[in-house]
């Protein structure tokens, strides 16, 4: 009888990677061959060429041949240029090979030397071998004879061809360096130290301070409070410590209804605005009010910024005389030119005149009185 036994063996490694690239060692460079008496050159025949002056680019001399009148029947009505390697002897041992392009270009002045050449007509990007039997290598038809001469690029019967060469010596390999694996990614959840502190102010765990407003009794923490308003840090540090808390841990605050309180606590706990804070706009908006009285009265001025916004938004013309004389109190400057703009039209100043908000407006704040004619004046 036979069995199967069952292999545990571990899992087979992953694929080892790797890579390299193989680098071409090249040296490059061009030379410039000015045709001086264009007209001149003309009487030499199909397939005879003129050669330049030898030049040295990647160890190799080169010339370049100029045929006038084209290197063959084919391209008679050209002017044909190659690239010839001028020792075609030392070849044998082993062929050169090169890259290179023929151009015509501007005039070379010297200011222009050290700039960009000025490609006006080029060829194509050849990539040869050049051996012992074949030396040479070109473009028949350059450029027809005709465009030359009707181009411009002719100028006091001269024109330039320029030959770039890049030499390719020979071929290297490069292993490439192993990348380092990523760093292990760890999520990172988002701050939530607003969330961790309204838990500890709904939560009442530490409290060691209760303030009462109207009978509400709010606990709270003299640290947290101290750090996010100034007031609070005074009367609860400071010399300006309330005499009844400092014995008892009770501190009562007048003039101010618990819900905004609550609001204002909320707040110094999250930084962030209740939302919503009332249920229809009449209410909201009256808690917008009490709350920015409360962020200056404690000086909590992210609170008292983000009530003068939101009442910014929300002033209309049965609200702005209120309000006016609310930014005017607290030195809320955005909130009282908001007003000033909406109770400066002929019909809402009318309107304002005529009723009861007037007459409290003017004893309260006076000095509004002689902006709002200004705004409602016609400009």
């Amino acid at each position: 009888m036979s069995s199967v036994v069952a292999s545990h063996g571990k899992l087979p490694p992953p694929p080892t990677r790797s890579s390299s690239t193989i680098v071409a060692e090249k040296t490059s460079g061009y030379h410039l061959l000015k045709i001086d008496g264009y007209s001149l050159t003309l009487g030499e025949p199909n397939g005879q060429y003129l050669a330049s002056c030898p030049f040295t680019v990647g160890g190799h001399r080169w010339r370049v041949h100029y045929y006038p009148n084209g290197m063959s029947t084919s391209s008679a009505d050209f002017i044909s240029v190659c690239l010839a390697i001028d020792e075609p002897a030392l070849l044998k041992s082993a062929p050169a090979t090169a890259q290179f392009k023929f151009s015509l270009v501007g005039d070379e002045e010297p200011w222009r030397r050290r700039l960009p050449p000025l490609h006006l007509h080029s060829t194509k990007v050849l990539l040869k071998k050049f051996t012992c039997s074949c030396p040479s290598w070109g473009q028949p038809a350059f450029v027809e004879r005709e465009v030359l001469e009707q181009s411009g690029h002719l100028r006091d019967d001269c024109f330039t061809i320029r030959c770039d060469i890049v030499v390719i010596q020979r071929f290297r390999e490069e292993a490439v360096p192993k990348m380092a694996s990523p760093p292990p990614s760890v999520p990172v959840p988002p701050p939530d130290l607003h969330r961790h502190l309204a838990e500890l102010l709904f939560s009442n765990k530490g409290a060691d301070v209760v303030f009462e407003v109207a009978g509400e009794t709010f606990p709270a923490h003299r640290c947290v409070l101290a750090a996010r308003s100034p007031v609070f840090s005074a009367e609860l540090f400071g010399p300006m410590k309330e005499g009844d808390g400092a014995l008892t841990g009770v501190v009562h605050i007048h003039d101010m209804e618990p819900a905004v309180f609550g609001n204002l606590l909320a707040f110094i706990y999250t930084d962030s605005l209740p939302e919503p804070i009332g249920k229809e706009v009449e209410e909201e908006d009256n808690v917008y009010q009490h709350l920015l009285v409360a962020a200056d009265r404690y000086g909590v001025e992210r609170l008292k910024l983000m009530c003068e916004a939101r009442l910014c938004e929300r002033v209309s013309a049965g609200t702005a005389a209120t309000i006016l004389a609310l930014a005017d109190q607290h030195q809320c400057h955005v909130l009282r030119k908001a007003c000033l703009d909406i109770l400066g039209s002929a019909a809402n100043l009318k309107a304002f005149v005529s009723g009861e908000g007037f007459d409290d407006l003017y004893r309260s704040s006076p000095s509004i009185i002689k902006d709002l004619i200004v705004s409602g004046s016609p400009h």
